[in-house]
């Protein structure tokens, strides 16, 4: 790839009168998909957990934009809602709260997640990483799709990660991971999970009539290896290595940020797309196109998550 094929910050397309919702947005990869966002006229609502993080956050985007932008174009439009992926009522509340505040979302992201957790798990008893990753985000893209569905070019990005290869696969003899519990293969299982939801739902979007043209798509993203903290959670061992070797393989944040606004923003992204970096193995680089495991793309796995997932969360998609 030249330096002239390379996507960054400076190829998002204006996007003023749209709205983006990103979770997990006062940290991390969250907070640089929302500031850029907001650079780029966006409309963007931080969905966060903890509500002071979040104004403050939302505070240092405001700051940031206007320092880069001037006066002349006011201050950016963001604010904040109140989100706990680990508790269904919660998801259910900000669902309602947003589409009240919002009747029609151009983009949602799905970017907050947790890695390599103690066990654990959310308010509703399901293991925190497949609880939050995955179900949460589930049960929120589907009570906000219909604030979707009608906007034109409207997304659902989902930020999967490398870690959906290793020991990853849906434990449906033991989702929950009650009988025994690895940090890797939980964080896994819900990172393959994420992409399999996308995968599903394009499908679903396309066969509905609404994936086509400028109908509303699913794609999904990973970050490499970038420099989060995230890693927070590791076993004492795998921290250690992870400290000699990240700073390898590693990049900032606003780098890791750029594949998940590639798909969100990019007008050539495709629904089903997943999107990463373009480096060695894809732990670092600008974004491109990539492929995903070929677990991944298991159709009857898809299908199968789906229902449960409509089970455990009691979200139905209007598609």
């Amino acid at each position: 790839m030249t330096m002239a094929d390379r996507w960054t910050a400076d190829d998002i397309p204006q996007q003023d009168g749209r709205v983006a919702v990103v979770t997990g947005a006062n940290t991390g990869l969250g907070f640089e998909t929302a500031r850029l966002l907001a650079a780029h006229g966006a409309t963007v609502v931080l969905a966060i957990r903890n509500l002071d993080k979040g104004k403050e956050a939302a505070a240092r985007i405001e700051a940031a934009v206007m320092e880069g932008r001037g006066t002349a174009h006011g201050a950016p439009e963001v604010s904040v809602q109140h989100l706990d992926l680990t508790s269904m009522d919660s998801i259910r509340a900000a669902a309602a709260e947003l589409r009240a505040a919002h009747p029609r979302i151009d983009l949602l992201v799905n970017n907050a997640g947790v890695m390599y957790t103690p066990k654990q798990v959310t308010r509703d008893g399901f293991e925190i990483q497949f609880g939050t990753n995955h179900l949460g985000h589930f049960a929120l893209t589907g009570l906000l799709l219909d604030a979707l569905l009608p906007v034109p070019g409207s997304r659902v990005v989902t930020v999967s990660s490398m870690g959906h290869r290793i020991r990853a696969r849906i434990h449906f003899d033991d989702l929950q991971w009650e009988r025994s519990y690895s940090r890797v293969g939980a964080y896994g299982q819900s990172k393959l999970a994420n992409l399999m939801f996308t995968y599903e739902l394009q499908r679903r979007l396309a066969a509905a009539g609404t994936g086509a043209g400028s109908g509303t798509i699913a794609a999904a993203a990973h970050p490499g290896g970038s420099d989060t903290d995230l890693l927070r959670n590791m076993p004492p061992a795998l921290r250690a290595l992870a400290t000699v070797v990240m700073p390898l393989i590693s990049q900032s944040a606003e780098m890791g940020a750029l594949p998940t606004l590639r798909a969100a923003t990019d007008p050539d992204v495709r629904g089903g797309q997943y999107y990463g970096p373009d480096g060695f193995r894809e732990t670092r680089g600008y974004p491109k196109l990539v492929e995903s495991s070929a677990a991944s793309h298991d159709m009857e796995t898809q299908r199968r998550l789906w229902t449960v997932s409509e089970e455990l969360t009691g979200v139905t998609f209007p598609v």
